[in-house]
């Protein structure tokens, strides 16, 4: 199966495709389609990789992927439940080009202006899960429907984007497949050293020309996003084991000093980590 770009399957003559995905892990492998994604996630939880930006998904939560935007679902293996994600996929040109331009749908452009970056849905997520969920009992026509029903309700919602930059060119198949290596090395051994050299030769290329490679597609260093995966997994820890030292969840993170952990930490989440156990705790 191919990286990048990804193929949704898709039954002739139908524009909006609704899936269900319940797996013990989602597809986790780097990709990107042309149609916009609208994802509901009823159970399971694990890091979401956009663009340039890791974050995290949890159970409830609604994320909107844009059109070819790269991203990666990647659950949490550590329990033994099985993750579900709802999704309905569409081509903003399937109703034809001018049908979403309509005078009427104006509204709608915000929403497809956000979706660049992808974007979570903060409020109004029950009823945009209840029309998600609903249409597998739906024909064709009512699933249109439907979708200008979430449409609306998203683009009068509070949202925060995914990604804060997208790599403007399409990725070819050999581009996915290098950078899915580096990003899946960097996420499964995030805890251990890793040199530059090594994610070099994964990526079958000197050091500096990685060096340019990476931050040209995702407008950052390996060793900050690096250090992003490190917080993030962080972050998770910090929340759900309060009975643990910070110094060990550094050291576990892949810190070997605790300093600089507490350094980058409250540079990326402008708290220190005894700070966020504390007020965020709810977050994860």
């Amino acid at each position: 199966m191919k990286v990048l770009p990804f193929k949704i399957p898709k039954p002739q003559n139908e524009a909006v495709i609704y899936q269900v995905d319940k797996e013990k892990v989602f597809y986790d492998q780097l990709h990107q389609h042309a149609e916009i994604q609208i994802s509901y996630i009823k159970e399971g939880s694990g890091m979401l990789l956009v663009g340039d930006t890791l974050s995290h998904f949890k159970k409830g939560e609604v994320f909107v992927i844009g059109s070819y935007l790269p991203h990666a679902f990647k659950s949490d293996t550590s329990t033994n439940e099985l993750s579900e994600m709802h999704t309905l996929f569409f081509d903003k040109n399937a109703f034809g080009e001018t049908f979403l331009s309509l005078p009427d749908l104006t509204p709608a452009k915000t929403f497809f202006d956000k979706t660049i970056f992808g974007m979570q849905v903060v409020n109004q997520t029950t009823s945009i899960k209840e029309y998600i969920t609903n249409l597998g009992s739906q024909n064709t026509v009512e699933r249109l429907a439907t979708l200008l029903l979430v449409i609306s309700l998203i683009a009068q919602s509070d949202t925060k984007p995914l990604s804060s930059f997208v790599y403007p060119k399409n990725y070819s198949e050999n581009e996915g497949q290098r950078m899915n290596r580096v990003f899946d090395y960097a996420m499964s051994n995030y805890h251990n050293p890793i040199m530059l050299d090594t994610i070099a030769n994964l990526a079958n290329m000197s050091k500096n020309a990685f060096c340019r490679y990476f931050k040209k597609r995702t407008n950052k260093t390996f060793i900050q996003f690096l250090i992003e995966i490190r917080i993030d997994q962080a972050c998770k820890i910090l929340a759900n084991n309060p009975e643990q030292p910070v110094s060990f969840v550094a050291e576990q993170c892949g810190f070997t000093n605790v300093a600089n952990f507490n350094r980058k930490f409250k540079l990326l989440k402008g708290c220190t980590p005894t700070q966020f156990r504390t007020s965020f705790k709810s977050s994860y």
